[in-house]
C-alpha cells in the first residue's frame, strides 16, 4: 500500500554514513587550506633568509632569474617591471607569500588572501614557468589552479573570518 508513497532515498541504517559524508564535505578546502598556507609561509620565509636571493646579480640571485626567463615569458613586460629593482621586487614576492599563507593558514580576510596567492601564481607562470614543456612540469599553474576554490569559498571553518561572523551575528542577535 505504502509503496509508491516512500520518499526516503535510503535506508536508516545509513544515516551514519551521510553523516560522515556531511562532515567530510565541510572540511573539504580544509587540507588545500593548510598546504597552500604552510607552503606560501615557507616559500617566503625560504626567499626571505636566503641571502643569495635576494641580490640583484649572482648566482640564486633574484636578478639573475628574472633576466633568465625574461625571452621565454608569457609577457616579457612582467619581467622588464621586476628587473627595475629586483631586489624590491624579491621582498615584495616574499612578503606577499608570507601575507598570504599566514591568511589562509588561520583564514583571515580568507578570500582576499587565496586571491592573492592566485595573483602571485599567475604571475609566477606568466614568466618563470611559462616555458616549462610540457605544460605540467611548471607548478605554478597547478598553484594557480589549487587557489581558485579557496577564492570562491573563503574559509568557513576553522578560522578568524568565521568566528568573527560568528561574532558578528551574535551583536546583532543580542541588540534586537
Amino acid at each position: 500500500m505504502t509503496h509508491g508513497m516512500h520518499t526516503d532515498t535510503h535506508p536508516p541504517y545509513l544515516d551514519g554514513d551521510r553523516s560522515w559524508r556531511d562532515t567530510a564535505t565541510r572540511y573539504a578546502l580544509l587540507p588545500l587550506r593548510v598546504f597552500l598556507g604552510v607552503t606560501f609561509i615557507y616559500a617566503g620565509l625560504d626567499k626571505l633568509t636566503d641571502s643569495a636571493f635576494m641580490k640583484d646579480s649572482g648566482a640564486g640571485s633574484i636578478g639573475d632569474m628574472m633576466r633568465a626567463v625574461k625571452d621565454s615569458a608569457a609577457i616579457p613586460a612582467l619581467v622588464d617591471m621586476a628587473l627595475n629593482n629586483p631586489v624590491a621586487f624579491g621582498y615584495a614576492i616574499a612578503f606577499g607569500e608570507l601575507a598570504v599563507g599566514i591568511g589562509t593558514l588561520i583564514g583571515l580576510f580568507a578570500r582576499l588572501a587565496a586571491l592573492g596567492g592566485a595573483l602571485i601564481s599567475l604571475s609566477l607562470w606568466l614568466t618563470v614557468s611559462w616555458a616549462s614543456d610540457p605544460y605540467y612540469y611548471g607548478n605554478d599553474l597547478a598553484y594557480l589552479m589549487a587557489w581558485l576554490p579557496l577564492v570562491l569559498a573563503g574559509a568557513p571553518l576553522l578560522s578568524l573570518d568565521a568566528a568573527l561572523r560568528a561574532r558578528r551575528r551574535q551583536r546583532v542577535g543580542g541588540y534586537r
